[in-house]
């Protein structure tokens, strides 16, 4: 009886999940083609700082056999916190770095940089927007692209983040606005151009928290330092306030008042920044978030399990992709691998929503302590 015919899988998003599902699977020596809306990888910027943790998105990459080439560009000094008292701008708590270095830190774009260079040419096609999918009745599923092509695959794997135009073959779920909105800003050269700031933030991170609102400064390679205002506050705060985000003067006298009364040092991350303010109000999706089997499709990291980013959210995304590539190796068929992915997926997916959630709170206090 002749062997049966290679699965054709096809990941939606070249994010850090999808591409860790790929190279798992083109390590084992399956085929997979990612398709990707940006129109290359250097689209826009991937975001700051993450730390992986060593028993999911370390343990994913070691999966990816790129573990040793991880450590070579990841900082593990980058693992510390220092805590200030907003009033007086004293250091009141310090972490870090977890001992063993067990939370090295890296940037977003050089891990995803590291994961697209792992693959063979070809396995991202980029600039190919997916506006949905289709279920077949055969077990497989349509994939519908912008312009009217259409492709059917024996895997669809929704891993196109936050608004996931393939979860909703599975699940009516919509993300949610959390009440939280972060405000980016960015320093370049701090050593040199921003040496107080810098010193404040060391190797890591600083934090100095306040009732519904709370001042991050991170430490990112080549010198930079991301800031973020992180509010409790509507969604439409700026509207509210009659600011047009595109007048960035007024942005920053706005939140400069929003932090009357706290430190002057720490007032930098508002007054000094290099780069303009970036509003990114953050959603999650319903926790619990589960749906029942679909033959042809699943989902991956935040099309799965949108959380507040809080540590958690790249480090399942990559363990996602490299829990479903073994499943799909190691399983007799696609749809057993998908049941049996599924079937740790989603209890994990469960407990980490109500713990990125507490840590949103505590980040963020809604009242004083």
């Amino acid at each position: 009886m002749p062997p049966l015919p290679a699965p054709r899988i096809a990941i939606v998003g070249a994010g850090l999940g999808g591409l860790t599902c790929a190279r798992v699977l083109q390590r084992h020596g399956r085929a997979v083609t990612v398709f990707e809306r940006e129109t290359d990888a250097d689209a826009r910027p991937q975001g700051g700082s993450l730390d992986l943790h060593a028993d999911t998105g370390q343990a994913a990459l070691r999966s990816a056999g790129l573990l040793d080439r991880f450590h070579a560009l990841a900082r593990p000094e980058g693992d510390e916190w220092r805590v200030f008292d907003r009033a007086t701008g004293a250091l009141i708590a310090q972490r870090g770095p977890t001992e063993g270095g067990g939370r090295p830190e890296i940037d977003r774009g050089q891990l995803r940089g590291l994961l697209l260079d792992s693959l063979r040419p070809g396995t991202v096609r980029w600039g190919r927007a997916v506006t949905g999918v289709t279920p077949l009745a055969g077990g497989t599923c349509l994939l519908l692209l912008d312009g009217g092509a259409a492709e059917e695959f024996d895997l669809v794997i929704g891993a196109d983040g936050a608004w996931s135009r393939v979860r909703s073959a599975l699940s009516p779920a919509v993300p949610h606005y959390t009440g939280v909105t972060f405000v980016e800003t960015g320093f370049d050269r701090c050593d040199t151009r921003h040496p107080e700031l810098a010193r404040l933030v060391g190797n890591g991170s600083l934090l100095a928290k306040g009732v519904g609102r709370t001042l991050v400064a991170q430490r990112n390679s080549n010198g930079h330092i991301r800031g973020y205002l992180a509010l409790r506050a509507p969604q439409d705060w700026h509207a509210a306030a009659g600011l047009d985000l595109g007048d960035q003067r007024a942005v920053r006298e706005h939140l400069v008042e929003l932090f009357d009364g706290w430190d002057e040092g720490l007032l930098r991350i508002l007054r000094d920044s290099d780069h303009g303010f970036v509003n990114r109000p953050l959603h999650v999706l319903p926790a619990p978030h589960t749906w029942a089997h679909v033959p042809g499709v699943t989902l991956l990291g935040d099309a799965a399990h949108l959380m507040p980013p809080v540590g958690l959210g790249a480090n399942l995304a990559m363990l996602d992709g490299a829990d479903l590539a073994h499943a799909l190796v190691t399983e007799p068929g696609v749809g057993d691998a998908v049941r049996a992915y599924e079937r740790v997926m989603l209890p994990r997916s469960v407990e980490a929503a109500t713990g990125s959630a507490q840590g949103l709170d505590h980040l963020v206090p809604a009242t004083a302590s």
